[in-house]
């Protein structure tokens, strides 16, 4: 059975139509990775123009997925965790148990934007999440994703002008701000249309993360939600980035 036979719908009230949000699993009962990319290929492939748009949420099981940009040099020990080569954009990054990922499945000729602004509005989303639980979270130009100001992660003081994705990793005494990367992206556009997608660090084992360079960047502190000193179930963030993503990804 296909990931996308195999999906159950978000609890109520976080299914809406036109994005029709559906649950593959945590990562104990979840399809695996490959099958899901497989599942998201053969949708994008065969829908039509009038096609439901979907959103896919699910937790993988560990493993490290490598972009069509990735570095080899960027994975330093990854030890007993597969790394698997994938065909969306970006470096390399980590999935596993207590993070919540989201494959958004559009057709941006309907929606009426362009991947610019796709990529915004997946962010927003994320960022709306955050501010759900009390972080404030931060885009740094450069680097696709949402960071956090770690030591102070409330604080909605906005980041330094002049402050860039080759800052990142850095201490403070040498140009960094003290940012800690809390979501990821990395997507994939065919024929005007989307898969693959994002993470969000919920409560993990961020250990994995210290064996690579996290999206390509040395240094780069990666939190979740639980360091912040948020205490909150996967099904409830999960929900509330389903929601998030169903307001801002609607034209």
């Amino acid at each position: 059975m296909s990931a996308a036979q195999d999906a159950r719908a978000v609890p109520a009230g976080h299914a809406t139509k036109p994005l029709q949000a559906q649950f593959l699993g945590r990562a104990n009962t979840a399809p695996s990775y490959a099958s899901i990319v497989a599942a998201m290929q053969d949708f994008t492939a065969q829908r039509s123009v009038d096609a439901p748009d979907q959103l896919w949420i699910c937790e993988h099981a560990a493993l490290y997925t490598q972009g069509l940009a990735g570095k080899s040099e960027h994975v330093l020990q990854a030890g007993n965790i597969p790394v698997v080569a994938t065909n969306r954009g970006g470096q390399v990054t980590y999935h596993g148990p207590g993070q919540v990922v989201a494959y958004p499945l559009l057709d941006l000729r309907r929606a009426g934007y362009y991947v610019k602004e796709y990529v915004f509005r997946i962010e927003e989303a994320l960022i709306k999440t955050l501010a759900h639980f009390g972080v404030t979270g931060h885009r740094v130009r450069g680097a696709p994703g949402i960071y956090v100001r770690v030591a102070d992660p409330a604080s909605h003081a906005r980041l330094p002008a002049a402050f860039t994705a080759q800052q990142l990793g850095l201490p403070p005494q040498a140009g960094g701000v003290g940012l800690g990367k809390i979501a990821a992206l990395g997507i994939k556009v065919s024929r005007h249309c989307t898969y693959h997608g994002l993470a969000l660090n919920v409560a993990m084992d961020l250990e994995p993360f210290a064996r690579i360079n996290p999206c390509g960047y040395a240094g780069l502190q990666t939190v979740d939600l639980a360091r912040l000193g948020v205490a909150t179930a996967w099904d409830e963030a999960a929900a509330v980035l389903a929601s998030k993503l169903q307001t801002y990804l609607v034209a």
